[in-house]
């Protein structure tokens, strides 16, 4: 059985393709002994190396557009969204873990923006490693740590490799979700008819007929989102340029790339559609490597 370290990159609700990517590497019998990653990679990654996949899996398999902006919590204050509602679910999930109790090595990647420079989580609160990796700036509230300011690991390394060759497995596997163009030619992309070309979907445009808490957060939802659509696309095309440079800098064995156009960045109300993507995505790669193709 090969052995797998696995590198899961920063890309909002595409993060999603990470599950079926898992999936399909798990089905084909290889071992995942390491996983490193960067805001949604993090989460994901945490989530497999806890065991609590298909927990987190089955709940976000539930999530409808409203489901969705009931978990939003806003402020006015260092970001959008505060993210409580969000983080009490993953840590219903959880439960109260250490890193370094769990079954594989895992490392998650934020940015300290007070500081500049990377921040590694390689041990203590599972739960807290991950809230520091995925704070968007801007969107979710930073995480102010012993004189850092903690924020979504994209920022600066959104396809953390560098861990991942410490773990000496048989093949580094790096999920790249900020591709331009879809590498997997005959693979068809989820139906976008919700989806605007900045990103933002009619879905989250309720028109205003009444005051009730949920019309409410539509309308801050929407109003966010308008807001967002420029620094978050600003932020991806970054994220797409930095995530080039670490594959030439450090190649992995195997890239499999997700096209940024597979959804939005929030689309979180997606799930099923994403996750099978990337289960074929991952397909297509790990065949290629097997007979030997080229593969990258």
């Amino acid at each position: 059985m090969a052995t797998v370290s696995l590198v899961l990159g920063s890309g909002g609700a595409r993060g999603y393709a990470h599950i079926g990517a898992i999936e399909e590497i798990k089905r084909r019998g290889y071992e995942i002994i390491a996983v490193s990653g960067s805001s949604m990679g993090a989460l994901i990654g945490g989530m497999y190396a806890a065991g609590k996949l298909a927990d987190y899996r089955d709940w976000v398999l539930t999530l409808n557009w409203m489901k969705v902006v009931r978990l939003l919590d806003f402020t006015l204050s260092r970001g959008a969204i505060r993210g409580d509602k969000i983080f009490i679910k993953l840590s219903e999930i959880l439960g109260e873990i250490n890193i370094e109790e769990l079954a594989v090595d895992f490392t998650a990647v934020s940015a300290d923006i007070a500081h500049q420079k990377e921040v590694w989580f390689q041990k203590g609160s599972l739960i807290d490693a991950i809230r520091a990796s995925v704070s968007v700036p801007g969107l979710f509230t930073p995480v102010i740590k012993e004189g850092r300011v903690l924020v979504d690991g994209g920022v600066l390394n959104p396809l953390p490799i560098i861990p991942a060759v410490a773990a000496q497995a048989d093949l580094i596997i790096a999920v790249d979700l900020n591709t331009g163009d879809s590498s997997h030619s005959h693979l068809t992309l989820p139906s976008n008819k919700y989806l605007k070309r900045s990103g933002m979907s009619d879905e989250w445009h309720m028109p205003e007929t009444g005051h009730n808490q949920e019309e409410v957060a539509v309308t801050k939802s929407s109003e966010i989102g308008g807001r967002m659509d420029i620094l978050l696309n600003s932020v991806e095309v970054m994220q797409a340029s930095l995530a080039e440079y670490k594959i030439a800098g450090y190649p992995p064995d195997l890239v499999i790339r997700i096209p940024k156009d597979l959804c939005s960045f929030y689309d979180f109300h997606r799930a099923e559609e994403t996750i099978e993507y990337g289960r074929l995505a991952a397909r297509e790669k790990l065949e290629a490597l097997e007979k030997g193709d080229p593969i990258n």
